[in-house]
């Protein structure tokens, strides 16, 4: 070891020892790795290293996979630099293994899944890429992506990769003004489109002056509308766009790593979308780091109906490719996902919580209703094997346990009728983009007996920050850091969250690698207030260290408000919290500086609601009907309170009354952004009557007035 290295290990060592309140005899938690001649903490999932060595505090955290070199590439694969050079490589390596599978026919009609090979994506790849060049799409154009998930999708986006252009999704759910707003942004000068969305395009053609191709994928030749030729746009159909390339292949014109790939705009719950910039290195990062922890198999199908402009499914796709796996396209519909699931039977399966929240309340609500001889047939082979999980005598696919199930004859009589609801055969399960309860992950883990793994990620970080361990059956967390990327927490004194909590320490999420985005897309100020002088994104969530440094998501900087009496609220912890009742499809908090306490507005579950009309034996009623019954309302709140104080909020953070509704949250009212998060500012307009009657009702009953004047 070198002097330089030897006398920082003492210091760091001395630190260390000086901080034992004297405890002579206490181990070193300090490893010394000579090749290397840097320095850790070893601590359960994480390792701990000073951010300044003069603070002598140890408050970065890294993958103790990889503690002492943050991962920029595939161990296995170093070679690997771009998304180009991904899809190559399986291209090459299988390319008679199928990859991209659909049951939508050209006529519109529904089968079985076609699938089309690595060999014959890569050769479409090469055509739709040849025919931009042809059509004049100039080298590090951006290339838009207006529709949804279906083969085409990734056809184009590698066609962008191996011909140097950035791709830029457009929500299918924005809507028109969006659309135009990030078209005109970005510049761009291709548009891919279905029939469906082909009229919002024309409808704002005027302000995209860089724009002159339109593409239409799934169109008939012939049927596709024109435009004047003073325009300056020309359409064509997919397929005639193929054509052109078959006829005319040209050379690739592959990127380096460090030029950008994507611009991913995110909606936001305010404001105008951002475009976070993302380059092949940064993609290339997180899917590497992601590969440390999760193996897929070229054997692997998975089905794909999460949205591919939203980095989680993008990011899903290219790891993916990287282990020459299968991916099967929903049909377009959430109504008909249910039947494409049941046809592709896949083994890796992603979703959020909403779903699988959906999915444990149907189950439950089934088992309930099943007669009381089935229900305790079901809750002593729920107990049964969990008490085998958590004992490690169960094998879990992918877990390092690798014991037997004890009670094969539960599987038979209960659990594989649960399983075959997601088609038999999953493996691997995957939560995101929100908190999901444990009690929802454990559910997962017994009933469909397969490895539930839950991340946390952005696209500012090019999708995973943390994801658990696959040997970790303690839910409630979304595990240690990315191998890609080191975590730490910063003091956010104004919500009472700091470094010295206890029992863990608390604070804003921040996040350093090359996993970081370049930032905001022509915009410098956004991002110099996300990124600060030291290169770490400030995420604007609260996390807390678990024991074993897992990572918690415990709330919300950003959308925090302040009630009358000064105590600050971070709604979106509230209805991460209530979404655990079994009444709660969804849940919108409001709560003011003129109010003094908290009012929410719930979806509820019809089907829940419906069984407690009748286990209270009150007939007549339709749902609606029920919604507006005092006795609906009573119940839900108290089973609302059940669940919060189970989470332990504070007094000031229950609701003190509720709105029931019908009309979920959606994209299509505009309450919800496309990664499922409620539109605040929306839904206090949306809901203005219903909260000033609540408020209202609050002033009557309480003896202390409730408005502040």
């Amino acid at each position: 070891m070198d002097s330089q290295a030897e006398r920082r290990f003492r210091t760091i060592h001395n630190q260390l020892t000086s901080t034992a309140a004297g405890d002579q005899d206490q181990p070193s938690l300090l490893r010394r790795r000579n090749a290397a001649g840097k320095f850790f903490s070893e601590q359960g999932f994480s390792n701990a290293l000073p951010e300044e060595l003069k603070t002598g505090k140890w408050n970065v955290y890294r993958s103790s996979r990889s503690p002492l070199k943050l991962v920029s590439r595939f161990a296995d694969h170093p070679d690997i630099g771009t998304l180009h050079d991904n899809f190559v490589r399986s291209v090459k390596a299988s390319p008679d293994c199928k990859y991209l599978g659909s049951r939508v026919r050209e006529d519109g009609t529904v089968g079985e899944y076609k699938w089309m090979t690595y060999g014959e994506a890569g050769t479409a790849r090469s055509a739709i890429g040849s025919a931009l060049v042809c059509h004049k799409i100039t080298k590090g154009s951006c290339v838009g992506l207006y529709f949804i998930n279906r083969p085409e999708w990734l056809i184009v986006d590698h066609a962008c990769s191996a011909y140097s252009y950035i791709s830029v999704p457009l929500y299918d759910s924005l809507g028109p003004e969006a659309v135009k707003y990030i078209a005109s942004h970005a510049a761009i000068e291709a548009i891919f489109c279905v029939p469906e969305t082909i009229n919002h395009l024309l409808s704002f053609l005027s302000e995209i002056p860089s724009l002159h191709l339109i593409v239409v994928v799934g169109a008939v030749d012939g049927r596709i509308p024109s435009v004047p030729p003073s325009s300056g746009v020309e359409i064509i159909s997919y397929s005639k766009l193929l054509s052109q390339g078959l006829s005319n292949l040209q050379p690739f014109c592959p990127p380096k790593p460090e030029a950008v790939d994507t611009i991913c705009y995110t909606s936001g719950t305010t404001g105008t979308p951002k475009g976070a910039v993302l380059t092949h290195a940064n993609l290339i990062a997180n899917v590497a780091g992601m590969s440390i922890g999760i193996t897929l198999y070229s054997s692997d199908i998975y089905i794909s109906y999460l949205p591919l402009a939203h980095i989680y499914e993008r990011a899903t796709q290219v790891l993916l490719v990287y282990f020459g796996g299968a991916s099967g396209f929903y049909q377009g519909d959430n109504l008909k996902l249910v039947d494409d699931i049941a046809v592709l039977r896949p083994t890796v399966f992603c979703s959020v919580p909403r779903l699988y929240n959906r999915l444990y309340a149907g189950i439950m609500n089934a088992v309930k209703t099943s007669g009381s001889l089935r229900e305790r047939i079901f809750n002593s082979a729920y107990n049964a094997k969990k008490q085998a999980i958590f004992n490690g005598e169960v094998f879990l696919p992918l877990s390092r346990n690798r014991g037997k199930n004890p009670s094969p004859i539960w599987d038979r009589l209960v659990f594989n009728k649960i399983k075959a609801r997601l088609g038999g055969r999953v493996r691997l399960m995957v939560s995101g983009a929100s908190p999901l309860s444990p009690d929802v992950m454990d559910f997962l883990r017994i009933c469909f007996g397969c490895q539930v793994i839950e991340g946390y990620g952005m696209t500012e970080t090019s999708c995973l920050i943390s994801n658990m361990d696959q040997s970790d059956i303690l839910s409630g967390h979304v595990g240690s850091p990315s191998p890609a990327c080191e975590i730490k927490l910063v003091d956010v004194p104004e919500m009472n969250y700091t470094s010295e909590d206890q029992p863990y320490p608390r604070g804003e999420i921040c996040v350093r690698g090359p996993i970081v985005f370049q930032g905001y897309y022509k915009d410098e100020v956004q991002t110099q207030e996300v990124i600060d002088k030291d290169g770490w994104f400030h995420t604007g969530d609260i996390g807390a260290w678990l024991p074993g440094v897992r990572l918690k998501i415990i709330d919300r900087k950003k959308n925090i408000f302040k009630l009358a009496q000064g105590e600050y609220v971070a709604p979106e912890k509230i209805e991460n919290v209530y979404a655990n009742s079994k009444y709660v499809a969804q849940c919108f908090i409001h709560g003011d500086s003129l109010n003094s306490s908290l009012v929410a507005i719930v979806c509820v579950d019809p089907d829940m609601l419906k069984t407690w009309a009748i286990n209270e034996g009150i007939k007549n009623k339709d749902v609606k009907q029920l919604c507006t019954d005092p006795r609906a309302k009573a119940a839900i709140l108290i089973d609302m309170d059940t669940v919060g104080k189970e989470a332990q909020l504070r007094g000031f953070e229950f609701a003190k009354a509720i709105t029931l509704v019908l009309e979920p949250f959606t994209m299509e009212n505009d309450l919800l952004t496309p990664t499922y998060k409620i539109k605040r500012p929306q839904a206090r307009i949306y809901f203005a009557k219903e909260i000033a009657n609540m408020y209202a009702e609050l002033s009557k009953s309480n003896s202390t007035p409730n408005k502040i004047l």
